[in-house]
């Protein structure tokens, strides 16, 4: 299965309430199948952190960076508590992935055309 480029946050755990790993792509299922099949060398391959346990999709891949730090800075309990609101049972949701359910909300404003006036025009 692969899936079109969508920013994504994600966290992989080892085992229930385990070790849990933050990390941020572009392509999620693709992304999962590299720590479950060990293509990086590192934390996700030493402590077996590959069970995709939660994630939320983003529409720019600059806010999915800012979550993953935002993340990455949280008590572990913080941590756990997102998990669970999503997945209670720290099941493996790789094959689940739904890039529409879990997109993020762009945030309301006004466009950047509107109430800006350009010189020359009436």
């Amino acid at each position: 299965m692969s899936e079109e480029k969508q920013p994504a946050v994600y966290i992989t755990a080892n085992r229930y309430r385990g070790t849990i790993y933050i990390g941020v792509t572009s392509a999620l299922w693709n992304r999962i199948s590299e720590h479950k099949n060990s293509a990086f060398d590192g934390f996700t391959a030493e402590h077996n952190v590959h069970h995709l346990v939660w994630y939320e999709h983003h529409h720019m891949m600059e806010d999915a960076i800012r979550r993953e730090k935002q993340l990455k800075k949280w008590k572990r309990d913080w941590k756990i508590r997102i998990i669970e609101e999503m997945n209670p049972e720290w099941h493996d949701l790789h094959e689940k992935i739904d890039p529409i359910g879990t997109l993020v909300a762009l945030k309301a404003g006004p466009l950047p055309s509107q109430g800006v006036t350009v010189l020359g025009e009436s």
